[in-house]
């Protein structure tokens, strides 16, 4: 029930008006056009203020985007992900967080290289120009980003401590150089990933053909998380995953079996998968596919092709050497080396019979002997520092050599005596030598240095690493730029990390969250983090498409402005100038589609708040959003209504018209109270649970239409007006700031104002965040299997009380419910309670179980 507040209204009206401080434009006997926008977000860029982290302070909220790669210009992807990020860190301050919200450069890699080597200039420079060039585009942007904590991958203050990462991967068994048969670009000069390789085995970037070449490669042995990694996606903290961890499962593959090494009498090392762990001392030989690393050894050729080698392998257990052969048939799909257990495979004793290779068959474990035998087995392994992890079939150690120049050093020196010897970590940084062109082992003043160890003559190592190694631990880095001891303070990421929500592209759902996962399980095992998994919470944006068009049969594009668009609908349209039809559609913007929209060109025709409002307006965050005029002018009217609402709320509390007293006062008044509350909790939930702040943006319209259709004595009298458009105000602050302060410094300095629950003397970014009234009723929704039947209105401060009990106590008194379970019985149930949105009792039913009658 609402408080009829006339008297206190009549009290107030008899005093004088107050005078107030403005400390806005002025503008409000104006229409709101572009020029006045640009006014406001000018006036405001230097009052809008924020707090950065406080370490004192608790309550933390770490926010993270990916971090950009400096290409030199940003694109509307940026602009969208980054005001993504800047809308959320905004919201959680003002719900008085204690915010993380860095920014930084993911600078090292080959594109930069190229680009570099195109103009004739040091990577180094022509990063560094870029990066200058990208910070003041993305300061434009006014994103709250601590600029105190910006990074740089290749600044070597930062790739130090990637280079200490890569030695204690190395301490502990992680990091590993072999032979490997690789994927090699001709064109760029260096190995690809097999992603980077399309169907038809060509280059990702060049198009070049790939080839197979074989080079010793540094490897990190991810393949020993495996297990970990895969079995970590059940973690509670990961619960708002969906679908990226149905990826990530899908990448790591069940771990099913476990990966040993035997020692091979060349001194190399042969690392195979088995299902059967158990019976690895029953092994009698080895069959590889010929496109492994071992088969260039000499040998002797038997029949249909196999290859018998002229080395063997040592079992770890019983010390028995195992011969090696080369065959494409004895090898499972996924794995180019196969042991064979005749004991327990039938294509395996059918090879040692072709073969002569002796065997028992009368090995047999049962029950518990097999768990006892695998963890005896995996103990020893690992003893001896030769495998014994789970993990699936498909999975492949992380190869993390690059033949290029632009990346983090690798610190190994390569000694003739000694052979692979570490940097010292008191001699890190391995810098990289300032050179226009070329790889680091045709810099010959750089390759040559001494041994750590015996101070002879060596040579440092010339790969450089992946790019994925910069990027899996930057966000750690974050946390103390300046921190000159250590990688990352220890108790600084107990306190600050892990991340509560993580922000970028689908494309990095696979290969980067896995790395970086696997490096924070890694550091989690040395007891350097709190928790296992790095990010708590994941916000996977889609794209921004621009419309292209593309003569038809040649596939050729052709700019926007040289199409005649005959229908939208259809995606028919021709050529201006010759009449060719055109193949219209939505692609990602680029360059080479000529579909792009320049962000300088958005910001200087709309401007800052209004371009966020555009992105974010009309699709979910996780959706792509198709980049269409057509539609902006539902946002740019909408802010011309809340314009007017305020200029009105000033001109009616100035000059206050009549008020009625035939008793429908009251019902603006409980209209305007119900408007305020149902607009506000979808808002709210959208904010701080969904993020979809489309739909935010749309109970912010809602509301906006809400208020405007209520009479001119309502804006002058009613208490319920005044506190929902505040609560409005307040609302639209996180993605429309400077917007948000004009309309508030205009509205806060009305006249006759009639309640006390903002903070009247401060900015609007300053105002407690606006709840749900205690007495508005809120849905308790119940539902049997997933199924929603109905719906309980219960007042907020009543619900929020009820216990799980209490609920699902409700939930069976309800007519719908005592159907369903007329056939089923109550099983489970479970209950999520959404503060100031909703509650939602779930009954879990299953058929009853039927009793047994005792006749007496």
């Amino acid at each position: 029930m609402i408080v009829n507040n006339r008297l206190k209204y009549l009290e107030l009206l008899q005093k004088s008006q107050r005078q107030v401080r403005y400390l806005g434009l002025k503008l409000w006997d104006q229409e709101l056009v572009p020029e006045h926008k640009h006014k406001i977000e000018d006036y405001w860029a230097s009052k809008i203020t924020f707090n950065s982290y406080n370490k004192d302070a608790g309550n933390k909220y770490y926010v993270l985007s990916m971090f950009p790669y400096p290409s030199g210009n940003l694109h509307m992807g940026h602009v969208r992900v980054y005001t993504i990020s800047d809308t959320i860190a905004r919201f959680q301050r003002m719900n008085k967080k204690n915010v993380i919200h860095p920014i930084g450069w993911d600078a090292f890699g080959l594109p930069a290289e190229n680009a570099a080597i195109e103009r004739k200039v040091p990577p180094g420079e022509w990063t560094k120009t870029n990066i200058a060039h990208m910070k003041t585009q993305l300061k434009s942007l006014r994103c709250t980003f601590e600029w105190e904590r910006e990074l740089s991958t290749c600044d070597s203050r930062y790739y130090k401590w990637t280079q200490e990462l890569f030695l204690k991967l190395l301490e502990n068994g992680l990091a590993y150089q072999k032979e490997a048969f690789v994927n090699w670009d001709p064109v760029d000069n260096t190995v690809l990933a097999d992603e980077q390789v399309d169907e038809n085995m060509c280059s990702w970037r060049s198009g070049a053909k790939v080839e197979r070449k074989l080079l010793k490669q540094w490897f990190v042995r991810t393949t020993r998380f495996a297990k970990d990694l895969y079995d970590g996606l059940d973690d509670p903290i990961l619960e708002h995953w969906r679908d990226i961890t149905k990826i990530q499962r899908n990448w790591i593959g069940e771990c099913n079996g476990v990966s040993f090494q035997f020692v091979l009498d060349s001194g190399d090392l042969l690392q195979f998968w088995t299902a059967n762990p158990e019976y690895v001392d029953q092994a009698k030989f080895i069959s590889v596919r010929p496109s492994n690393p071992l088969a260039k050894f000499d040998g002797m050729l038997l029949e249909d092709g196999v290859k018998l080698l002229n080395v063997k392998a040592k079992n770890f257990l019983n010390g028995e050497l195992l011969p090696v052969y080369v065959s494409g048939d004895v090898v499972s799909e996924s794995c180019d080396t196969h042991v064979g257990i005749p004991v327990v495979s039938e294509q395996d004793k059918k090879f040692c019979d072709k073969y002569s290779i002796g065997y028992e068959s009368d090995v047999t474990l049962i029950g518990e002997q097999i768990r006892e035998k695998q963890l005896e087995v995996c103990a020893k392994a690992r003893s001896l520092g030769l495998g014994g992890y789970w993990t699936s079939a498909k999975l492949r150690d992380w190869l993390i050599s690059r033949q290029r120049y632009w990346g983090t050093p690798i610190p190994i020196i390569h000694c003739s005596k000694c052979g692979v010897v570490p940097v010292p970590k008191a001699d890190l940084p391995v810098k990289l030598p300032e050179i226009k062109s070329g790889t680091l082992s045709e810099t010959e003043d750089w390759v040559n240095a001494s041994c750590p160890k015996c101070k002879g003559p060596g040579k440092r190592e010339t790969d450089t690493m992946d790019t994925f190694v910069d990027s899996s631990w930057y966000y750690l880095r974050y946390l103390d730029v300046n921190e000159n001891r250590v990688m990352f303070d220890v108790d600084k990421a107990k306190a600050m990390t892990p991340v509560d929500l993580y922000i970028g592209g689908k494309e990095h759902a696979t290969l980067h969250l896995y790395y970086a996962r696997f490096i924070s399980h890694f550091l989690y095992s040395l007891g350097l983090l709190p928790e296992r998994e790095p990010f708590k919470r994941l916000l996977v944006q889609g794209m921004v498409m621009g419309r292209s068009f593309r003569v038809k049969g040649t596939g050729q594009y052709v700019p926007e402005h040289k199409a005649d668009v005959i229908d939208a609908k259809r995606n028919k349209a021709v050529h201006k100038e010759t009449g060719q039809p055109l193949v219209m559609s939505w692609e990602k913007m680029s360059k080479s589609k000529l579909n792009g929209i320049d962000p300088n060109e958005m910001l200087k025709e709309y401007g800052i708040d209004t371009t966020r409002l555009l992105v974010l307006a009309d699709v979910a965050p996780t959706s792509h959003r198709n980049w269409n005029s057509a539609t902006f002018p539902g946002i740019l009217n909408w802010q011309k209504r809340l314009w007017l609402t305020v200029q009105e709320f000033i001109k009616f509390r100035e000059s206050p018209p009549m008020l009625n007293r035939d008793g429908s006062f009251q019902k603006h008044e409980d209209y305007v109270f119900d408007s305020r509350n149902f607009y506000l909790k979808g808002a709210n939930f959208n904010y701080s649970v969904a993020y979809q702040f489309n739909v935010a943006i749309s109970k912010m319209q809602g509301l906006t239409n809400s208020l405007r259709k209520v009479p001119p004595s309502v804006f002058a009298h009613s208490l319920q007006f005044e506190r929902t458009l505040g609560a409005l105000l307040i609302v639209l602050t996180p993605i429309a700031p400077h917007f948000a302060c004009e309309l508030w410094s205009g509205f806060s300095a009305a006249p006759n104002r009639l309640g006390d629950e903002f903070d009247w003397d401060r900015l609007v970014f300053e105002q407690k965040w606006p709840e749900v009234d205690n007495d508005y009723q809120l849905d308790l929704v119940y539902q049997v299997n997933g199924t929603e039947l109905g719906v309980v209105k219960i007042p907020r401060s009543k619900l929020e009380r009820m216990t799980e009990e209490d609920v699902l106590k409700v939930a069976l008194q309800q007519k719908e419910v005592k159907k369903s379970l007329q056939t089923k019985e109550m099983v489970d149930y479970t209950y999520n309670f959404y503060t100031g949105y909703e509650g939602v009792v779930n009954i879990v039913s299953g058929k009853k179980v039927a009793q047994n009658v005792v006749e007496n």
